[in-house]
């Protein structure tokens, strides 16, 4: 096999659409964060909605949605064993949002079972779920230069900050509401909008 030639303007062309598929590849469709966030704006809705009407218990909310969230991640586990896609290419953004995933549950696992054993208070526990959300929203905005998010990252710590200092919980609820909100949902949808313009070019 002969190697080709390649002239400057050929290899400008070719080093110019690897970019692209590199670029396309590390968008994210946004799926995820519309997922999470709806869940998470309801849950906080709803809290919030249950202090004045009192037909259940504040935990009952939160209960589902933990018991949503392990069925989520069950069905990602046995789609991922049992579905497989095709192998992508291992990239340095990819393999770093596989860490940074992981540091996430691991911290966010740390935050619940403080919560739980009551080590800190339910308020204070949130606001401080707040800053990690605003943490990995950050991350992922700045990795896939996605100014959506890193303004959604702000108004999430912004919220989480507000949080420690309002006098009930409710309002914790509220703040995290209007983070999601800002942080998820919104930029979810803008990625979901620009994933499937990029996706039929």
């Amino acid at each position: 096999m002969e190697d080709k030639n390649f002239s400057v303007p050929d290899s400008l062309q070719l080093i110019t659409q690897m970019i692209n598929t590199a670029k396309k590849e590390q968008k994210d469709s946004g799926r995820g964060w519309i997922l999470w966030g709806w869940l998470l704006f309801s849950g906080s809705i709803l809290t919030f909605i249950n202090f004045y009407t009192n037909w259940t218990s504040t935990w009952v909310i939160w209960n589902f949605f933990a018991v949503a969230a392990v069925l989520l991640l069950l069905y990602s586990i046995i789609r991922t064993i049992f579905f497989p896609k095709a192998v992508k290419v291992k990239t340095y953004t990819g393999d770093l949002f596989i860490k940074l995933n992981i540091g996430f549950f691991i911290f966010l696992l740390l935050i619940i079972v403080a919560i739980n054993n009551n080590s800190i208070s339910p308020s204070k526990g949130f606001s401080m779920l707040l800053g990690l959300y605003g943490f990995w929203i950050l991350i992922y905005g700045t990795a896939l230069n996605f100014k959506p998010s890193v303004y959604g990252a702000y108004i999430t710590w912004a919220c989480a900050f507000a949080a420690l200092y309002v006098d009930h919980f409710k309002w914790v609820m509220l703040l995290q509401a209007v983070a999601v909100l800002s942080g998820y949902i919104i930029p979810g949808h803008l990625a979901y909008r620009e994933f499937n313009k990029q996706k039929n070019i």
